[in-house]
């Protein structure tokens, strides 16, 4: 049996080796404990998010309908010749404001006036065979009395006076005929307005059948605005306002506003005054006309604009457009019930602005919705509500 000989050195080491070992050992249980009982405590909760909150509230609102509209003077007219022949002058620049009875063209009156002569030569002619038939009348009648000549002579004389007074009458119908022949190469204005474009310059033959007019008059002191409703939106109108009749309707109606092309309001408020007795077979519409002053000439025949028509709203409800969102061409509010909690709920919508909705249903005054912040909210979660005041606005909705 051999026998292991330790000297003193070596087993210093040994039990050096021991203790460490035992170090080493029990750290690394104090760690795993240590861990363990990390694991063991339940996690911090977090906080809900805090979001701002607006509450619903019924009050009285106007939307703003827009309807595209097209406008016309009070007066467009075609001027055109009523007689033909060459323009010899004329008399006004195009886009020039004319008076009624001012005289714009001269067409050529020289074969004119020779007619004019021509009717009242015949008309001496004829007037002078009446005086001779006159005369013959008055030789027979005593002639007739004592028997001197025949009945039949005189009676032929009369009826020669008669024919010689008709041709007296129709040659006095030939000189006014050619007076207002005359009068018509003097071509006036018929009212007062602007002249629209002179395609015809002087030297032309003009004729009452020319294609084009030869330029067109505008009175302009008042235009008329119009705009066409569909089906559904002429039996909400109707429904909407009072009356029983178109008449008394229009009645009832509030003044309407004009935006132009470039979206500026019209400075002059306007009204309905019309609406067209059919609706149109290709369009399915009906025509509404509104009348707008125009004393300073802003407006021209041919401008073109929309009508906003405002439809008043009691115990409306109104929604900012950013507290909602879509879903499918739905829209959605996050809704906040008592425990805080947010519910997506569905809206429907009825008149909008750029920053407001006006609500059908969905949502009822008293009721909380989540104004901004919800892009990552869920349905269901619970957060901690600011509470925003809310203002009602009027709205506009397009067509």
């Amino acid at each position: 049996m051999n026998t292991i000989t330790l000297h003193a050195p070596d087993m210093v080491r040994m039990r050096m080796n021991r203790v460490l070992y035992l170090i080493a050992v029990s750290s690394m249980t104090a760690l795993m404990l240590a861990c363990q009982s990390a694991a063991d405590k339940p996690a911090a909760a977090t906080p809900p998010p805090v979001l701002p909150v607006v509450q619903i509230s019924g009050s009285s609102a106007i939307t703003f309908v827009e309807y595209p509209a097209s406008i016309q003077g009070a007066a467009d007219i075609d001027v055109r010749p009523q007689v033909s022949g060459y323009l010899q002058h004329t008399f006004v620049d195009e886009g020039a404001y004319v008076k009624a009875g001012q005289i714009l063209f001269q067409i050529d009156p020289q074969s004119f006036k020779e007619a004019l002569n021509n009717a009242k030569a015949s008309l001496r002619a004829a007037e002078a065979a009446v005086l001779n038939a006159q005369l013959e009348v008055e030789k027979l009648t005593p002639l007739v009395e004592n028997k001197v000549v025949s009945d039949f002579q005189l009676k032929t004389a009369r009826t020669a006076y008669q024919i010689a007074q008709a041709n007296a009458e129709q040659a006095r119908a030939g000189v006014a005929s050619a007076e207002i022949n005359l009068n018509y190469t003097n071509i006036r204005a018929k009212v007062s307005g602007y002249i629209g474009r002179i395609p015809k310059k002087q030297g032309s033959l003009v004729s009452p059948g020319d294609q084009a007019a030869l330029t067109q008059l505008s009175d302009i002191h008042e235009v008329r605005a119009y705009f066409a409703l569909a089906e559904n939106d002429f039996n909400a109108f109707n429904n909407h306002y009072p009356g029983k009749t178109p008449a008394e309707r229009i009645k009832n109606l509030p003044d309407v506003e004009l935006l132009l092309s470039n979206h500026a309001a019209y400075p002059f408020k306007g009204k309905i005054d019309m609406i067209d007795g059919q609706f149109d077979k290709n369009t399915g519409a009906i025509t509404l006309r509104a009348s707008f002053p125009n004393a300073n000439s802003v407006l021209r025949s041919g401008n073109t604009g929309k009508i906003r028509l405002g439809l008043q709203h009691s115990d409306a409800v109104l929604v900012p457009q950013s507290a909602t969102f879509e879903m499918q061409d739905k829209v959605f509010v996050f809704a906040l019930n008592n425990q805080n909690k947010v519910t997506k709920t569905p809206i429907t919508v009825i008149g909008k602005s750029g920053s407001h909705y006006l609500i059908k249903e969905g949502l009822k005054p008293g009721d909380q919705i989540v104004l901004s912040g919800f892009d990552r909210l869920q349905d269901g979660q619970v957060i901690k509500p600011q509470i925003v005041a809310g203002q009602p606005v009027e709205l506009v909705s397009k067509n």
